[in-house]
């Protein structure tokens, strides 16, 4: 072939590179995974900044554009630390009895240091859906807790070991019971929380009842990884991703009730629409 079809040859090349690299985009951004206070860029890459959570954004804590973190647009969502205040946080805590443990262990510093590592949290919609997701994590709380009164669960006796998981192996003498703000519970829970916080969740579950920035954490970091997404569902489907099995389709519904009416309670403290969808 001469010259002239040299031209040709390469816009052939051209169009089946663009059409390769079209192909390839959504099955790398599919795959991103990255951790809850992460972005994936357009590219598919996992990082923070304005390279990876501005424009293009895919997921997580998108600044403009892109999937976010509660499938809400990227929006930045609401100010945690202005929405979180002190007459907020304590007037949860003030309800809880004078003798109970987590009157001084769980405090809204703690919270704030927690929160500021999954910058997700509130974030990826409007600042009415960002309220609505701290109303939503509080009244979990507040129902697991007893107002921010246990640290741990009442029934220690069940060790909460799946030894079918072998990823997440349960040490020798360890029980994982409900533990922290969320009760977080169960081997497959500790092993990678700990993993993502940066403490041996299986060798030392009891960490998580004894620092109480580790307490938020973890509960932070379940929620994100298990019920951050289904928000724009409604509260009830908060409720199902923490406690559906126990509570959802009739199986409980004073304490699925019990949930709704602190959600409520805490989206009326915030000013904000509860939404539709309020049970599971």
């Amino acid at each position: 072939m001469g010259v002239a079809g040299a031209p040709k040859i390469m816009a052939v090349l051209a169009l089946g590179l663009a059409l390769l690299c079209a192909a390839a985009g959504p099955a790398v951004a599919q795959n991103c995974g990255c951790q809850p206070d992460y972005c994936c860029s357009k590219y598919g890459y996992c990082g923070m900044g304005d390279s990876y959570c501005g424009e293009g954004c895919r997921s997580g804590p998108c600044h403009s554009g892109g999937g976010g973190g509660s499938g809400g647009g990227g929006g930045r969502g609401a100010n945690v630390a202005s929405v979180v205040t002190g007459a907020f946080f304590n007037g949860i805590k003030n309800q809880a009895g004078g003798g109970c443990e987590g009157k001084s262990f769980y405090t809204r510093s703690a919270f704030l240091n927690a929160a500021n590592k999954y910058s997700g949290f509130a974030h990826g919609g409007s600042e009415v859906e960002g309220k609505r997701e701290i109303a939503a994590f509080f009244a979990h709380v507040t129902h697991e807790t007893g107002h921010f009164c246990y640290i741990s669960e009442i029934n220690k006796g069940n060790s909460y070991c799946d030894a079918s998981n072998t990823q997440w192996p349960c040490a020798a003498g360890k029980k994982y019971y409900g533990r922290g703000p969320l009760q977080i519970s169960w081997n497959f829970n500790y092993g990678p929380a700990g993993r993502s916080i940066g403490f041996d969740g299986l060798g030392n579950p009891d960490k998580v009842a004894q620092d109480p920035v580790i307490a938020f954490k973890t509960a932070l970091w379940f929620w994100m990884n298990n019920v951050h997404g289904v928000m724009p569902q409604g509260f009830g489907a908060t409720t199902r991703a923490i406690n559906g099995a126990l509570e959802c389709n009739g199986r409980n519904p004073e304490q699925m009730k019990a949930r709704v009416r602190y959600y409520k309670q805490y989206c009326q403290q915030l000013g904000v629409d509860p939404g539709s969808r309020l049970t599971c």
